[in-house]
């Protein structure tokens, strides 16, 4: 009796043994395939993040689209009855015939995977979209072709749940959302636009065909691609495939869906995936930016320049209506912002260091400026500014010195109004680029040495525009209009407007045709920056402000580019443009201005009518006698090459040496060679090599130096 009572103690406990051991085993079943909680569909898709942001223009018309995101490539959610409804139903007939009726596992479908398992038939497991769909929305879940026991009952149980909170048409209408279409391609969407270049409505049923069959093996080739897609239609339409295949699968991005008018705006603007940005763009003037730019640099050939930029301003708002930051076309650096690059401005800060001066009363429309070589003592050596073309015009008023874009007679003015006070200028116009004092600029600042950008050229020329009231540029919609602040005397800012405008004026230097000249009221001005690696272009209605930039981004020398052959065509071709309807007007004549018929006794320019400010009005400009102009060596010419000639006698062979100003008193000396007094009428015989020629007072000190070379 006691061994029959043993073995029943240690048959029960062994039953409970086996009954702990199923229930935890039980357990751990449950635990390891318990699926994530299902979210609330509603939240899910307001939820979404494309990878996508958009840019608009103001009249809500597509700009650019921009990838944000690099993770994955996907577009909005896409609603249910967006999509194709022949697309719908093929991915059911395919890839869940019985989706209808079963409670998210089909039962039949498994075992039919099963059987063709033992018996050695390779085909598609049994997933229905529901336990597809449960691998799209949680990464560590198995997706469709992995085979894992565990796995599996996982995704089944998720697939159950999934049916518990979502209806059939919600969860079709995620799984077409969450579907991985081809590459990084997620989504109905972004497929639709990748594969065929439409929206999902438009989608027909070969296409249709194609899309369901990548489901199953996105990376398939053309040809395979087209051989199983054909099993989905009729097979008189199966040759159609092929073509349809291979283009589908090209690599060729979102096709047909971003405009692609505005990317270099649209990098700048759209930050964070899902933004959709209303800017003040108007595509029709963006449009015609491009076109005009595109135009200009085909025309000039990859070889003179690769690159450009537009940036047109309407005045009054201060709403940028056009941001081309480059065309791409022959260009080395096409994701570069030509319009928001730091570049040399050249000569187009003159017109705001003549406003400065003529604001200050300091110099007037009328007065003149000596265009003649002039060396400055600096800190770094000698500076010897020149002009454009390396020759000189003599005495120049401040009109023609401007309107022909002359740099000594501009240096001269700096002179006047001083390097610091004129960085402050700039700065105040909101160029921001000018983070150092005017000391780190020097002279060569009213030559346009300081690097700036196009947007802030543009917006310091509107300012000329509207009679020296400043305020900040609006790219977006939603912008604040910005203080407004007057940085120029009004009267100031219209008298350079003026002459800026006088194809008369200019007419020395650009010709009385020249592409700056317009069948309507414009004021305009060129700039070039050392050694031709920017060319400038920037002009003003009294609607529209437009700047224009050709050039190389990369530094390298443009080739045989000038001032008007550039840039100006570009500013001319969007300024007719702009005024085809409206032709420009010059900006109301603010009170305070008064014209004078003036005399030049000067004898280089005639008698004409000229603006002043008030009180500062001259009849008659007279010369400088001898004794106030300053005691300088006038020729030779600093930085000059002179060509000695072998076949020629030395003796006949020199330089005629020429003083300006009152020569009594005043010695030369020849490197280290007195040449005796200074005078009309002395001769220096050419030495091959680099020499210096002094001109020295009673004192013994040197009051003017030029170096030469005679090769």
């Amino acid at each position: 009796m006691e061994q029959i009572a043993l073995r029943s103690r240690l048959y029960r406990r062994a039953l409970w043994v086996v009954l702990a051991a199923m229930i935890g085993a039980g357990g751990w079943a449950l635990w390891r395939t318990t699926p994530p909680a299902v979210p609330d569909f509603v939240v899910y898709r307001q939820q979404w993040a494309p990878s996508e942001a958009w840019l608009y223009d103001r009249n809500g018309r597509l700009l650019d689209e921009a990838r944000v995101d690099f993770t994955v490539r996907r577009l909005g959610w896409t609603r249910r009855e967006a999509v194709s409804p022949v697309l719908r139903q093929t991915l059911i007939n395919v890839e869940d015939r019985r989706f209808a009726w079963h409670g998210g596992v089909d039962w039949l479908a498994l075992a039919a995977a099963l059987r063709d398992r033992v018996t050695g038939h390779h085909r598609r497991g049994g997933s229905t979209l529901t336990m597809q769909l449960a691998g799209f929305l949680w990464d560590d879940m198995a997706r469709p072709g992995r085979r894992s026991v565990w796995d599996k009952l996982r995704q089944m149980r998720a697939a159950w749940a999934i049916e518990s909170r979502w209806t059939k048409p919600q969860i079709v209408e995620a799984y077409l959302n969450l579907a991985p279409f081809r590459g990084e391609t997620q989504g109905v969407a972004a497929g639709a636009a990748a594969l065929f270049a439409k929206p999902p409505m438009a989608i027909d049923w070969r296409e249709a065909a194609i899309m369901v069959t990548l489901l199953r093996d996105p990376g398939a080739a053309p040809s395979d691609l087209a051989r199983r897609a054909c099993r989905l239609v009729p097979a008189a339409d199966c040759a159609g495939l092929v073509p349809l295949a291979q283009a589908a699968t090209a690599d060729s991005g979102m096709r047909g869906m971003d405009p692609g008018l505005a990317p270099h705006l649209a990098t700048h603007l759209l930050t964070r995936p899902g933004m959709r940005v209303t800017s003040t763009i108007d595509a029709g003037v963006q449009d015609i930016a491009a076109t005009a730019l595109r135009h200009q640099l085909q025309g000039l050939g990859a070889r003179r320049a690769r690159d450009g930029a537009v940036v047109v301003v309407d005045n009054a708002s201060g709403n940028v209506l056009a941001y081309v930051g480059g065309v791409g076309l022959g260009s080395t650096a096409a994701a570069v912002d030509g319009a928001a690059a730091p570049r040399q401005a050249g000569s187009t800060l003159k017109p705001h260091l003549y406003a400065h001066a003529i604001e200050r009363k300091w110099l007037t429309a009328a007065s003149i400026l000596d265009d003649s070589p002039v060396q400055l003592d600096t800190a770094s050596g000698l500076y010897v500014p020149q002009n454009y073309d390396k020759a000189f015009m003599g005495p120049v008023s401040v009109r023609r010195a401007l309107a022909n874009s002359l740099n000594v007679p501009a240096v001269r003015a700096l002179l006047i109004d001083g390097v610091q006070d004129f960085r402050d200028r700039l700065a105040d116009l909101g160029y921001a680029g000018l983070d150092s004092d005017g000391g780190f600029y020097g002279y060569s600042l009213a030559l346009g040495s300081a690097e700036v950008t196009l947007l802030d050229q543009a917006n310091a020329y509107r300012t000329l525009a509207n009679l020296g009231r400043w305020s900040p540029l609006r790219l977006r919609a939603d912008d604040p209009a910005g203080e407004t602040r007057q940085v120029i005397d009004p009267r100031a800012a219209w008298i350079v407007g003026d002459i800026l405008s006088d194809a008369g004026a200019r007419a020395g230097t650009f010709g009385v045709d020249s592409a700056l000249r317009l069948p309507f009221w414009a004021a305009a001005k060129t700039g070039t920056s050392k050694a031709m690696r920017d060319n400038w272009c920037i002009g003003f209605s009294d609607r529209y402000t437009v700047a224009v930039w050709v050039g190389n981004l990369e530094g390298d020398p443009m080739r045989a580019v000038s001032g008007t052959s550039g840039a100006a065509p570009v500013w001319r071709d969007v300024m007719l443009a702009l005024h085809a309807d409206h032709p420009g007007h010059q900006p109301p004549r603010p009170p305070g201005l008064v014209t004078t018929m003036v005399h030049f006794q000067t004898g280089s320019e005639g008698t004409r009518p000229e603006w002043f400010l008030t009180g500062t009005a001259q009849s008659v400009i007279r010369a400088e006698p001898a004794f106030a102009r300053p005691q300088r060596i006038a020729n030779p010419v600093s930085g000059a090459v002179y060509a000695w000639d072998p076949d020629i006698p030395a003796g006949h062979q020199a330089i005629g040496v020429v003083i300006s100003g009152d020569a009594a008193g005043l010695r030369l000396r020849l490197d280290d060679h007195d040449l005796g007094a200074a005078g009309t009428g002395v001769q220096m015989p050419l030495i091959p090599g680099v020499h210096v020629l002094t001109l020295i007072d009673a004192g013994g000190q040197a009051v003017d130096r030029v170096r030469f070379t005679v090769r």
